[in-house]
């Protein structure tokens, strides 16, 4: 591609490689230059002009940027038309969205005339929001360089929200438990499941301990694909109560604790293939983003979560400060 300041005269037919006021008009960048915008730039006397011109192997920025797009719009994105050299890619549907980071990181270092921008992978996404951009630097690119590019590209997808599934609530409790504590666990986790649609069954109360726990566990085992347990306490070791109820109802326990903060707490387990169980963590009494919801989104879009996914949560996983002083003064 031919790009500089050339005289006017040499100029026509080239693209405008910057504004310009012409007659108290601003001429927008990206114009073509015509005769009659050579006569308002000699009546303006402007001599030479910044264009840029496409060469016989060069794809014109709005072709390149809806080829790639297009290439990056898997199940669930959409494409839309290119403006000024870049197409803006949006969620069909609610669900979690699916980047090959590698993929992207090969596009963007495979040459500086493309940067394509993307929300980060896992993001929980609403059907119209905007989750990935492609930009075309120059006015246009290379074709060679075009399929060095698209040869490395994966397509982003967005995962839609599994319906089929069926979680309910126990809560545990002791002598000091609030009512109010318990109505409110049972309000925020109600609203925190009914983004993905599920409605939620509140399986009853039960005394904070390993026997009565596991006795309700076992009792909706298979009725639940999901049980969530708000225990009266927060969990501290494989051994609580928690933990221990789900190896007593012949679960396994996956996970104790994680790398995300507010979330630390959690628990996660199953009794067979049939039920997942999460220990929630104190802060899931808050509707706040906090660990749980990084759980639940993964199982939501089919991909249950385990021990080793979990534990690569740790980077991105500080959601807010956890109210940790931080020495910010030295001395």
């Amino acid at each position: 591609m031919i790009f500089g300041e050339l005289p006017l005269a040499e100029a026509e037919g080239a693209i405008l490689a910057h504004a310009v006021m012409l007659a108290g008009r601003r001429v927008a960048k990206g114009c073509v230059v015509d005769a009659a915008l050579l006569e308002a730039a000699r009546a303006a006397g402007l001599e030479r002009l910044w264009v840029a011109r496409a060469g016989p192997e060069d794809v014109a920025e709005a072709e390149a940027a809806r080829t790639l797009g297009e290439a990056l719009a898997g199940e669930g994105v959409e494409a839309r038309a290119p403006v000024h050299g870049r197409v803006n890619l949006h969620a069909r549907h609610d669900g979690l969205l699916l980047i090959d980071r590698s993929a992207i990181g090969r596009a963007n270092a495979a040459t500086e005339a493309v940067g394509i921008a993307t929300l980060p992978p896992l993001s929980p996404v609403r059907a119209g929001e905007l989750v990935a951009t492609v930009k075309i630097i120059p006015f246009a690119l290379e074709r060679q360089v075009l399929g060095t590019v698209l040869a490395g590209l994966a397509a982003l997808a967005v995962q839609p929200w599994r319906t089929d599934i069926a979680p309910c609530l126990i809560q545990t409790v002791r002598d000091d438990t609030q009512e109010k504590a318990v109505a409110k666990t049972a309000a925020v986790s109600r609203e925190r499941l009914a983004r993905f649609g599920w409605r939620l069954t509140e399986a009853g109360l039960v005394p904070h301990a390993v026997g009565p726990l596991a006795e309700a566990l076992g009792a909706w085992r298979g009725t639940c694909g999901l049980i969530l347990v708000a225990g009266a306490t927060a969990t501290a070791d494989r051994r609580d109560v928690v933990p221990a109820a789900i190896a007593a109802a012949g679960g396994r326990v996956e996970r104790v604790g994680m790398p995300v903060d507010p979330g630390n707490l959690l628990v996660l387990g199953s009794l067979g293939d049939e039920t997942v169980v999460i220990g929630l963590p104190g802060c899931a009494r808050s509707p706040k983003r906090n660990g749980l919801d990084l759980v639940l989104e993964r199982l939501a879009a089919g991909l249950a979560p385990d021990s080793g996914q979990i534990a690569e949560m740790g980077v991105g996983g500080l959601l807010e400060d956890s109210g940790v002083p931080v020495p910010w003064a030295w001395g």
